[in-house]
């Protein structure tokens, strides 16, 4: 399938590793040219200097900290002087674990600005250049924990809720300029992320990472972790032209781990 992201211009962040990553380098293999955006730039030049050459022009690092507004500023700036991007995915690395009972209320404040807030103000900026071309792709990350809610991860838990509440008002706001709003829910997904949690939980009960591992897997129908290129391959189709009628949706990649409907 063509997704039509040729000549399309693409903005990633949380682009570093993982997830990001992931979403960065498909979008560039189907054609678009991507900004991939992270605190740590030399990791993204990293894995950009291991792309197969007529995809590793079309990808440039962005400095990039979502907690810092004046980054988030400079950012907006240097694309806007550029015409702009016409896909937006806003993707951040997930909050420290914790229950909810103990988060501290600065805790709660600082990961909202980097989670939510300052990705607002980002997409805010970037929306001008997408109405005028009646075409547009705003794709945040989440997790799954916005409908099931996932033990010792309440920050998450929250403020992602909060993300979600804003990306379907936002879907509704800019539908008839042809722009699109959606969410990806990621389950359990093979990435670094995902074995930092592991450990969080296999040092809060007191077992080994392996156990708390298999008894994720046992309660995930598909019967393993998903790879992050599977994740990726929505991502990128929910960029691309024929995702053109999909706004206001959240989209579950978690080999059907949520028991909700």
């Amino acid at each position: 399938m063509d997704l039509g992201l040729n000549n399309k211009k693409a903005l990633v962040v949380g682009a570093s590793r993982g997830l990001g990553a992931a979403i960065a380098q498909t979008l560039a293999k189907e054609g678009a040219t991507v900004f991939a955006a992270a605190r740590s730039v030399d990791k993204i030049e990293a894995w950009i200097a291991e792309l197969p050459t007529e995809v590793r022009g079309r990808v440039s690092a962005l400095q990039l900290d979502t907690g810092d507004l004046a980054q988030v500023e400079a950012v907006a700036d240097k694309l806007l002087a550029q015409g702009g991007v016409d896909v937006l995915v806003n993707n951040t690395g997930g909050p420290p674990p914790g229950v909810a009972k103990e988060v501290r209320r600065d805790a709660w404040i600082t990961q909202f600005q980097s989670m939510a807030a300052n990705l607002f103000h980002l997409t805010q900026r970037l929306l001008p250049p997408m109405q005028e071309r009646k075409w547009g792709r705003i794709i945040t990350v989440a997790s799954s924990g916005i409908e099931q809610p996932i033990p010792n991860l309440a920050l998450s838990n929250g403020i992602r809720s909060a993300v979600l509440g804003w990306s379907k008002t936002l879907a509704t706001e800019v539908a008839a300029d042809g722009i699109t709003v959606n969410m990806v829910l990621p389950g359990r997904i093979q990435t670094e992320r995902i074995g930092q949690l592991d450990k969080a939980n296999a040092d809060r009960l007191n077992v080994t990472v392996e156990k708390i591992a298999q008894s994720a897997i046992s309660q995930i129908p598909a019967g393993r972790y998903g790879a992050p290129q599977e994740f990726a391959n929505v991502v990128a189709f929910l960029a691309g032209e024929p995702a053109s009628y999909v706004t206001g949706s959240k989209i579950r990649i978690d080999g059907g781990a949520t028991r909700g409907v």
